[in-house]
């Protein structure tokens, strides 16, 4: 199942993705929605552990049992957690092939609330850095991946083009990223996607209100429902909570787009280009990519969606088969 070759100057950059989606679920919408609201969830037997973090909060990883083959981190999207349709199921794939796997919960997702007011956001990489290096301590030359879904994805690669050459990790695998996130936040402010916008920000207000009595947010409480649009959420909570000027100033700082070219770890990065979290203008071109970068692009395959298949009652989720395909070449 290898892509085919499109990019130019004999490097191996962008390529076009192998993905035909079920003929019964077409268009973006319904690839999207289809797993997110229909897909079983599965995932094996998990041991939770906490991580101290430096600044004296911590996050939690559920593990698989320890295999003693590769490890895979999994980062999940936002306010995402092992009830994702994503999460749980990439979990199972790996244990079955015999992968030591670990999702790890942003700050305040693994369903017990994190200490410090401050939460997670698009591009905080210093709980991931400490994890990853945490993990290189313990198990020594053992190859490490992580695999990032959405908002896990733009944390992914902002993080290795952070490090570039002193990334501690063996691969890297990215999906559905929000790669501008100005762009991700305008687009979902229109059309169907604002089904999206609504949904997420239920969940961010219901994280924000569970906090309150302990850590009141930086804009009244009573007022969060007038926050209606991600740039609205953004500029009044997640950019004064994390110490940004404004939501301009945190998704020009938290956008993976501009670390791209610094990245050094092999990474595959699988975006379909009709994605309806984000508009295809803002999808990398190939000079801002590094040469250790393949973008994988399918033309239809929505967000974190990817469903094939010709048989509706027995539906094929590409992601998981593609996503092992690539861990069992590099790892």
């Amino acid at each position: 199942m290898l892509s085919s070759r499109v990019s130019v100057n004999d490097k191996l950059m962008i390529t076009s993705s192998d993905f035909k989606p079920a003929w019964w679920l077409p268009g973006p919408h319904l690839q999207t929605l289809y797993p997110s609201l229909l897909r079983t969830r599965r995932a094996p037997a998990l041991v939770r552990e906490q991580i101290e973090l430096p600044d004296g909060d911590f996050v939690d990883i559920d593990w698989t049992n320890d295999t003693g083959n590769a490890l895979v981190l999994v980062l999940h999207g936002l306010e995402g957690s092992l009830e994702s349709h994503y999460t749980g199921n990439i979990i199972s794939a790996l244990a079955a092939q015999s992968y030591t796997a670990g999702l790890m919960y942003f700050r305040g997702c693994s369903g017990t609330p994190n200490r410090l007011a401050r939460r997670y956001h698009s591009g905080d990489t210093a709980d991931l850095d400490h994890v990853v290096r945490l993990l290189g301590i313990r198990h020594g030359t053992r190859p490490i991946a992580v695999l990032g879904y959405s908002l896990g994805g733009n944390v992914l690669l902002k993080w290795l083009g952070e490090q570039g050459e002193k990334a501690p990790v063996t691969t890297a695998i990215a999906i559905s990223v929000p790669f501008d996130l100005n762009s991700a936040a305008l687009q979902l402010e229109s059309g169907i996607a604002r089904i999206y916008q609504r949904h997420l920000l239920k969940k961010l207000r219901h994280s924000i209100s569970a906090k309150a009595l302990r850590h009141p947010p930086p804009y009244p409480l009573e007022r969060l429902h007038e926050l209606r649009t991600f740039r609205q959420f953004d500029d009044a909570i997640t950019a004064p909570l994390h110490g940004f000027r404004d939501v301009d100033d945190y998704y020009t700082q938290s956008s993976c787009k501009q670390y791209l070219g610094g990245i050094s770890v092999q990474t595959l990065i699988l975006h379909a280009r009709d994605d309806p979290f984000l508009p295809s203008r803002a999808i990398p071109a190939q000079q801002e990519l590094s040469p250790a970068i393949t973008l994988e692009l399918a033309r239809h395959g929505g967000h974190v969606g990817f469903v094939a298949g010709s048989n509706p009652l027995r539906p094929q989720y590409w992601l998981e088969t593609r996503i092992i395909e690539q861990l069992r070449r590099l790892c």
